[in-house]
C-alpha cells in the first residue's frame, strides 16, 4: 500500500492556524501539529496571574485547537535559538519590537527540517496565513520570501488563501484539490469566522493578532530598558516573564523595582525572593516588591519608600518595611511614604 500524504501544520493556537489544518484534514491528509516554544507566547500564564483576566480560558491555546482537531501536536522549545531572530532579524522590527517576518521564516524553516527527518517523514509544511492580513509578514511580496528563505519553497502551502498564489507542489501532485482551497485576502477576519461555524468551531483565541508579546508597545518598552540598563541585547527565560509581571519603576539606570499590582503577581513574584532583594511592608497591608540591578543602601531606602505609597499605609507617617536579601540578611526599615508628585513619571517603564 502506498504511504499516506502527511503535512505538519504551524499551530500558533489562534483561528487561522486550526482553520488551515482542518481544511486539509478534510482533504484525507494526515496532519500533525507544530508549535515552537520562545518564551515570549504566555498568554494563559498572564491570565491566570492577574484577576482582571480571571474569565478568560487559563490553556495553552495550541495544545487546545490541537485538541479541537483531533491531532497529536508535537512542541518544541527554541528559546536560544530565537535569541538570534529577535537579536538580529535581517528583515527588521513591526511597529514594536516584533521580528514578525525573520519569525515567520525561522519558524517554517525549523518546520520543515523537523518534518524531513527520517522519523516523521512529512510531506509539506501548512500554516495559516492569509494574504494581506498582517502589514510586516502577510503581504503578496513577503509570501515568496518567506518560502524562499525558510527552504521551504513550494512544500509550503497556505490553505486559506492558495488560490490567490502560485499552485504549490501538494496541489500540482495532488495531493490536495486546489479547487477545496479558499482564496482569503486582508485583514476582514468574517469570512474565517463563517468557515469556523461551518466546520462546528463554536470558540477560538482571542485576539485574533496572535499572542506574542513582543507586538504590544508596553512590553516591548520595558525589553528595550532591560538591554538598555544591562548594555547588552541579551535575556534569559526568567527575564521574559518577569517583563509580563507589576509595576516597572526605575529610579535609577543600575536598578529598577518591580511592584505586585495584586495578589496573584504578588504570588508570582514571591518565586523569585532567593534572586532578589525583597521587600514587604508589614505594618500595613501592601504588594511585594524585588529590586533588580545593583541597589546601594540609599536605593533600597528609597525603594522602601516607593513601596510604601502602594501600600496601606500610603497616608500614615511611617511604615514599617523589611528588605530582605538572597543571603537571608534581613533589615527593617521606617519610612515615609513617597507622595505621588516624587515619583516622576519617567521613571515608570
Amino acid at each position: 500500500m502506498a504511504e499516506p500524504i502527511k503535512a505538519v501544520a504551524l499551530i500558533s493556537g489562534g483561528l487561522d492556524s486550526m482553520l488551515a489544518a482542518k481544511v486539509v484534514m478534510e482533504q484525507g491528509v494526515h496532519v500533525e501539529g507544530i508549535n515552537f516554544f520562545t518564551g515570549f507566547c504566555v498568554e494563559g500564564h498572564t491570565h491566570a496571574i492577574r484577576a482582571k483576566h480571571r474569565a478568560r480560558p487559563k490553556r495553552n491555546n495550541a495544545l487546545w485547537v490541537a485538541e479541537q482537531l483531533g491531532i497529536k501536536l508535537h512542541i518544541i522549545d527554541v528559546i536560544e535559538e530565537y535569541k538570534k531572530v529577535l537579536l538580529k532579524p535581517k528583515h527588521g522590527y513591526g511597529r514594536n519590537l516584533n521580528p514578525c517576518l525573520d519569525c515567520k521564516i525561522f519558524m517554517v524553516g525549523k518546520a520543515l527540517a523537523w518534518s524531513f527527518m527520517e522519523e516523521h517523514g512529512f510531506d509539506f509544511v501548512i500554516t495559516g496565513e492569509v494574504v494581506g492580513q498582517r502589514p510586516k509578514s502577510q503581504r503578496r511580496d513577503t509570501m515568496s520570501v518567506i518560502a524562499r528563505e525558510s527552504g521551504a519553497d513550494d512544500r509550503l502551502l497556505r490553505p486559506l488563501c492558495a488560490r490567490n498564489l502560485k499552485p504549490t507542489l501538494p496541489e500540482r501532485e495532488g495531493w490536495v484539490d486546489r479547487g477545496a482551497l479558499y482564496g482569503f485576502e486582508g485583514r476582514n477576519r468574517k469570512p474565517q469566522m463563517e468557515l469556523a461555524r461551518k466546520f462546528g468551531f463554536t470558540d477560538w483565541a482571542q485576539p485574533a493578532g496572535g499572542c506574542c508579546f513582543l507586538t504590544d508597545e508596553q512590553y516591548s518598552r520595558k525589553l528595550a530598558d532591560l538591554w538598555n540598563s544591562r548594555g547588552s541585547r541579551d535575556y534569559e527565560l526568567d527575564d521574559i516573564m518577569l517583563l509580563k509581571v507589576g509595576r516597572h519603576i526605575r529610579p535609577a539606570p543600575h536598578y529598577k523595582l518591580i511592584v505586585g499590582r495584586e495578589e496573584g503577581e504578588n504570588a508570582y513574584l514571591e518565586g523569585y525572593r532567593r534572586q532578589f532583594i525583597a521587600l514587604r511592608p508589614t505594618s500595613h497591608k501592601g504588594p511585594l516588591c524585588l529590586i533588580d540591578g545593583k541597589p546601594d543602601g540609599r536605593d533600597v531606602r528609597l525603594a522602601a519608600r516607593v513601596l510604601a505609597r502602594y501600600s496601606q499605609g500610603r497616608e500614615a507617617d511611617r511604615v514599617t518595611v523589611v528588605a530582605n536579601r538572597p543571603g537571608g540578611e534581613c533589615t527593617e526599615l521606617r519610612v515615609a511614604p513617597m507622595p505621588p508628585s516624587e515619583i516622576p513619571a519617567a521613571w515608570h517603564v
